[in-house]
């Protein structure tokens, strides 16, 4: 099966998605997260009409993002994994939109490099998993206002990462919650559900879908 054909597999879905929900597909973004494929795979989903990817480690972007310069000004470029303050300076070159920000220290490291203003989301750990990066549920009100009066970042939208499930109806509180408490903060972009549960993210009210081996196959790293 082509990267072409599988695009047109996931599209089918996200408006289905957006059909039960009421909802446009264009209000939805749909990322594809390159992690673990090489550029010619990029290269093949731009073709086929992707224009947002996405890519969590930012050295693999480092070696990845200089043989895509001649497509660069229609793409943009979405940091999705966890992020280091020692790697700041590099991100803000490849990346257009910072979604794991996960702590005031990291967004003011941001903010004191940023060349000019940045797009950032704020990454929340919903579901307090130990093993995972984020702002918990309580401390995010007080966190996102202290992140918003930085200069030279502008905080977009939350982004959550679900935990795994063999059923993705077991995951939908977490995306209600992290919509209802950005709503509640005067937010209206979320970045939530991947390959096996963006269905419901977007049922939930999700308007950026992560989705890597849906689009490319299965990883061979």
């Amino acid at each position: 099966m082509t990267i072409a054909e599988r695009l047109a597999a996931v599209r089918a879905r996200v408006e289905s998605a957006c059909a039960r929900s009421g909802r446009s597909p264009g209000g939805v973004t749909l990322i594809a997260v390159t992690k673990g494929f090489p550029v010619e795979a990029v290269r093949e989903a731009f073709e086929a009409g992707l224009r947002h990817f996405g890519e969590n480690r930012v050295q693999e972007a480092a070696e990845k993002l200089p043989h895509l310069l001649d497509i660069r000004s229609d793409v943009t470029w979405h940091m999705i994994g966890h992020l280091q303050t020692n790697k700041v300076k590099t991100v803000l070159d490849l990346f257009d939109i910072i979604q794991s920000v996960d702590s005031f220290h990291l967004a003011e490291a941001l903010s004191r490099r940023a060349p000019q203003a940045v797009s950032a989301f704020l990454e929340v750990n919903v579901a307090a998993e130990p093993t995972k990066y984020g702002l918990t549920l309580d401390e995010l009100p007080r966190e996102f206002h202290r992140i918003s009066q930085l200069p030279n970042l502008e905080v977009c939208g939350l982004m959550t990462v679900a935990p795994i499930a063999a059923n993705p109806e077991d995951v939908r509180p977490v995306f209600r919650r992290l919509c209802e408490t950005g709503r509640n903060l005067g937010l209206t972009q979320f970045s939530m559900g991947m390959t096996d549960d963006f269905e419901v993210a977007m049922e939930e009210g999700a308007t950026h879908i992560r989705v890597g081996r849906a689009i490319f196959g299965e990883r061979t790293t």
